[in-house]
């Protein structure tokens, strides 16, 4: 199955959420290549940005999962 190189970015604003995404972030953990959370305290958010290589149905799945959770918001950019 072809797969694509896509990044996703992640912003937490509910501190309730954080246990939900590593929880989804667990899930697709055989296509994750990497993974950098930064605690944006100032702002009280978390951002997220995961390095993935997957087929498109399974980045797309991951990211709308993490998207449909209150308080977070995701988004994907793909490789040609």
């Amino acid at each position: 199955m072809e797969t694509r190189v896509a990044v996703i970015s992640i912003i937490i604003e509910d501190p309730e959420a954080v246990q939900a995404v590593n929880d989804l972030l667990h899930q697709f953990s055989e296509f994750i290549i990497g993974r950098m959370g930064i605690p944006y305290r100032a702002k009280g958010i978390s951002i997220i940005s995961i390095a993935i290589d997957a087929p498109q149905d399974k980045i797309s799945a991951l990211s709308g999962k993490i998207g449909r959770l209150p308080g977070v918001t995701a988004k994907a950019a793909y490789s040609k």
